[in-house]
């Protein structure tokens, strides 16, 4: 058995970002890890103030740790490791928190349960984190599990949560970072940032053009391929670029393949012809829970379902490496 867990193709052409646009400017970059991905921070419109530039990265670096201690389902007295260690009882959250509950519910809800915000009782049983050794659990624990996962068990009044079933817990980790990257982005727009980059492992989200005023080049990851192997680029300015899939997170036991993208029915990770899933769209929340709800939902419900929402787009990678993507998705290469 062996484990793998890709780093973000987006993190590895920043780089690349950077040289096509030295001419222009001089920009000013920082790398972090967080929320147990590699994060990068690249502002180019500096004017030359590179100490100024540092600070504010900084503060977003801040920024980070402050929301992860809030969404963090593994740091003891995060709100949400409060909801989980509850009880039952009712807890009191910050609005943040709140919002992202919100927000997880709704998808949860548009999908009717395949993306389920009260995952965390059978994603911790196949143990795919950063620290983790994952193998396939015993299929009692994985029943049991099961037995826990419903997002109806999720009650907010107010400012407070409830979990109805005390032994449910909740894991937002298919929405977090989108929200996370949406209030950064808003940080340094206020902070008059014109051109930048934000990059939360595999999700990208990008503040208006590059300064020379052509778009921003992104590569999207080749499945399964080495790191920085990429299977198309897009061009976008002012957007969130997203992807989910089952090469980010996988091992092999008798060799078969066991990926981090699990079924909430049957316990063990979805079986369907998709590789991986990109979303782009103006908020990086919206395209985070895209991707991972597009996933499950499979080609084409989850075509249709970006064919109904207003400035999103998609990129369906399938198992045997065939690229679709919605009617208005940007000219790859």
């Amino acid at each position: 058995m062996y484990y793998k867990r890709h780093l973000p193709v987006f993190i590895l052409l920043l780089g690349l970002l950077l040289t096509g646009c030295a001419r222009n400017a001089s920009p000013v970059s920082q790398i972090g890890f967080y929320l147990d991905t590699v994060v990068q921070i690249t502002l180019y419109d500096t004017d030359g103030d590179r100490e100024s530039c540092i600070r504010t990265i900084q503060e977003c670096f801040a920024m980070i740790d402050d929301y992860e201690r809030l969404f963090s389902a593994t740091i003891e007295g995060s709100d949400i490791w409060n909801i989980n260690h509850g009880g039952g009882r009712s807890v009191i959250v910050s609005e943040d928190t709140m919002h992202l509950l919100q927000s997880a519910l709704y998808y949860s809800e548009l999908s009717e349960g395949k993306v389920d915000l009260t995952v965390l009782p059978l994603s911790r049983l196949w143990n795919f984190g950063s620290e983790g050794s994952p193998q396939v659990p015993d299929d009692d624990a994985i029943q049991e599990a099961l037995s826990h996962i419903d997002y109806h068990a999720v009650r907010l009044d107010g400012n407070t949560v409830t979990l109805t079933d005390p032994y449910a817990s909740i894991d937002l980790g298919f929405i977090a970072k989108g929200y996370i990257a949406d209030r950064l982005k808003e940080y340094l727009t206020e902070q008059h940032v014109e051109s930048a980059c934000i990059s939360l492992g595999g999700n990208l989200i990008t503040i208006g053009s590059k300064p020379d005023k052509t778009p921003y080049h992104i590569g999207i990851q080749k499945p399964f391929a080495d790191e920085g192997e990429t299977v198309t680029t897009v061009s976008v300015t002012d957007c969130s670029v997203v992807s989910s899939g089952i090469y980010e997170r996988y091992f092999y036991e008798n060799d078969k393949l066991y990926h981090h993208l699990l079924n909430t029915k049957t316990g063990y990770p979805e079986d369907n012809q998709i590789a991986g899933v990109t979303i782009l769209a103006p908020s990086s929340l919206e395209a985070d829970a895209l991707s991972t709800t597009c996933y499950f939902l499979g080609l084409d419900e989850g075509m249709q379902l970006v064919k109904s929402l207003d400035d999103v787009e998609a990129l369906f990678i399938t198992k045997d490496g065939t690229l679709l993507h919605s009617d208005g998705f940007p000219e790859t290469r």
